[in-house]
């Protein structure tokens, strides 16, 4: 669901409106990043639209915050073209372009880390007889609890669970090795299961 528009480097433009799912036949990130390193900028908007609805959504479920992950959304994309002169595919282009999210993200929240201040105990109380009401619910339940992990534990938990990466492209992005990163998830899921107890019992 997002759009962008291609210019000069400072003009490429991000908005959440248009959905980007996309069939990946044709060249591969790759083979599309190493024509944008030629300087073929049609290859790079490519690039763009078949990725950026992911990462506004892997920004925004991190930061839980719409602005901000456009920002990161933005910021991900400028750096890596005005990185694309020195582009190497030494690994996915899904792993680099996920090492860029992530530190933008803990950027940004190690930015407003004094300012966070979600309490699990200030949830809803009486939930909604609607299926759609209790859904969502749980959903604002599962949100407040990964906002209190440890970010390297929180963004473990988002590129496993919700973006599919498996172990090891996830040690790429962590810049950890994949030991670290089962040991990242189970101490996740231990804590996980931990705040959504309280939040229950309540």
């Amino acid at each position: 669901m997002a759009r962008v528009r291609i210019g000069a480097p400072e003009t490429v433009v991000f908005q959440t409106t248009r959905d980007d799912a996309m069939a990946m036949a044709g060249p591969t990130d790759e083979d599309l990043m190493l024509a944008a390193r030629r300087g073929d900028r049609d290859a790079f908007a490519r690039l763009v639209e078949r990725h950026q609805s992911r990462v506004w959504a892997l920004a925004s479920r991190f930061l839980q915050d719409r602005t901000e992950a456009e920002d990161v959304a933005q910021q991900a994309f400028l750096r890596i073209l005005e990185a694309a002169p020195r582009y190497e595919p030494s690994a996915r282009f899904t792993t680099y372009l996920y090492g860029v999210v992530k530190r933008l993200c803990m950027d940004h929240a190690e930015k407003r880390r004094p300012r966070v201040t979600d309490d699990l105990e200030a949830t809803a109380s009486a939930p909604s007889p609607a299926d759609a009401a209790a859904l969502q619910e749980q959903e604002d339940l599962v949100r407040r609890a990964l906002a209190r992990l440890p970010e390297n534990q929180r963004m473990a938990v988002l590129l496993r669970h919700y973006e599919g990466l498996g172990y090891r492209e996830i040690a790429g992005v962590l810049e950890t090795t994949e030991k670290a990163v089962e040991r990242l998830l189970a101490r996740a899921r231990d804590s996980l299961e931990g705040l959504l107890a309280k939040v229950w019992q309540t």
